[in-house]
């Protein structure tokens, strides 16, 4: 058996050194597609590991958190550094998020725990069963479609469709309406290029909400088992949820359910061409399923960053931060750092422990992170069965966001 293979190629996206940070504007989608920020996340953590960066155009400042510790810290205080103003640098830049206290990923207290119960009785593992055990046909059934085959698109004839069928399936989302959505996610939060106008994302949004709006209405009268009949008619303290409530977490899943798996389902195919040895190690069973996953996710950490807000004033790492100040946790770095990942810039897909950051930590740590494992698992227990060679046989491209990191397309020959 002989491992992937990879035709030279210039970089996908360029280094950039250290001296580039002056300039650098985080908040840029086109800063991560076109740069491999490596050398600058390396220089932050070693010198200036919660830095003030201050964007184009006026907008505000913010603080970059680049260290696995101060991550975790952040992470685990919303009475210090809450999500209710927005959880993405985005929002945050914008003045806030409009879903605050109505979506549990931007809402905090009492509040959010009491949502976030309602969520995780979706997400147990015993809820989910039904949907896990498709999630392997499915990834059969795909790669099925495309192995063999001179080329593939592996972002687009693969990975794109597992994860949505995954989600849709816990959303009992109806099959015809699944194409529709597929469209909307792809551009609410990122675009597969630089030309994407914010109207655009801004209509994904409202057209994803507005479908969801519908479909939870009819669910509140036509109860069935599925995820948007669980929101529709779950009580808080004797209430039901607001149809807010009810949309605004339905929409929270379809993009957080997708996105997240999608994204780390192409990287693992690309690392696995840049990293032949881990392919093979992969291939020939000396690393067990599980390990596998979670270094897929430390190594591609779809979601670069989340943001908060200090809600007094504070201190991370001895540095002053004043009360209303946006800080934002960059996963890309944490998940990195030397201090918690020994050799963090080498692939292991035997690594553990593996504490990454990719599905966030503490209160907010990702309620789906058991069906986004399940997802990834199945397409690469698939790959691992069903392939013996993987090519790449053009330029990958990657997504354009300053929240999503990963690519929208993935030309490779998958050799049976």
């Amino acid at each position: 058996m002989t491992g992937p293979t990879t035709p030279p190629t210039t970089p996908v996206r360029t280094p950039l050194p250290p001296s580039a940070l002056a300039g650098l504007d985080l908040a840029d989608p086109a800063t991560h597609a076109r740069h491999d920020l490596s050398e600058i996340w390396r220089t932050l953590r070693a010198e200036d590991p919660v830095h003030r960066h201050t964007p184009a155009g006026g907008a505000p400042a913010f603080w970059v958190v680049t260290r696995f510790a101060d991550a975790t810290e952040v992470y685990r205080a919303p009475d210090r550094f809450t999500s209710e103003r927005g959880n993405v640098l985005a929002s945050l830049l914008a003045g806030g998020d409009s879903a605050s206290g109505v979506m549990a990923a931007v809402t905090d207290g009492p509040r959010h725990r009491d949502l976030r119960r309602v969520l995780l009785r979706v997400f147990s593992p015993r809820a989910l069963s039904g949907v896990v055990e498709k999630v392997e046909r499915t990834g059969h059934d795909l790669l099925a479609a495309v192995v063999g085959r001179p080329e593939c698109d592996f972002a687009e004839d693969v990975a794109a469709h597992l994860p949505l069928k995954a989600v849709c399936d816990l959303l009992d989302v109806p099959p015809p309406d699944r194409a529709f959505l597929l469209a909307r996610t792809r551009t609410a939060l990122s675009s597969d290029g630089p030309d994407q106008s914010p109207f655009e994302a801004w209509q994904a949004r409202n057209d994803i909400l507005a479908y969801f709006g519908e479909l939870a209405e009819h669910r509140r009268q036509h109860p069935g088992t599925d995820a948007v009949s669980v929101l529709a008619t779950a009580r808080i303290e004797g209430r039901p949820l607001t149809m807010d409530e009810v949309v605004a977490n339905c929409y929270s899943l379809i993009l957080g359910g997708d996105e997240t798996s999608r994204l780390a389902i192409t990287g693992a195919v690309l690392a696995f061409t840049e990293h032949p040895d881990q392919w093979r190690a992969f291939k020939d069973g000396e690393v067990r399923l599980d390990t596998a996953v979670d270094e897929v996710l430390r190594w591609t950490t779809p979601a670069l960053h989340f943001g908060r807000t200090a809600t007094a004033d504070t201190r991370l790492n001895g540095v002053p931060v004043a009360a209303g100040d946006i800080v934002t946790v960059w996963n890309a770095s944490a998940n990195r750092d030397e201090a918690a990942f020994p050799d963090p810039d080498r692939l292991d897909l035997g690594r553990t422990p593996n504490k990454h950051l990719s599905f966030g930590h503490g209160p907010h740590y990702c309620v789906g992170a058991h069906l986004g494992r399940a997802e990834i698992a199945g397409l690469l227990g698939a790959l691992r069965e069903r392939v013996a060679r993987i090519e790449l046989t053009g330029r990958p491209e990657p997504v354009y966001s300053s929240m999503l990191s990963g690519f929208s397309s993935l030309p490779v020959r998958l050799v049976p």
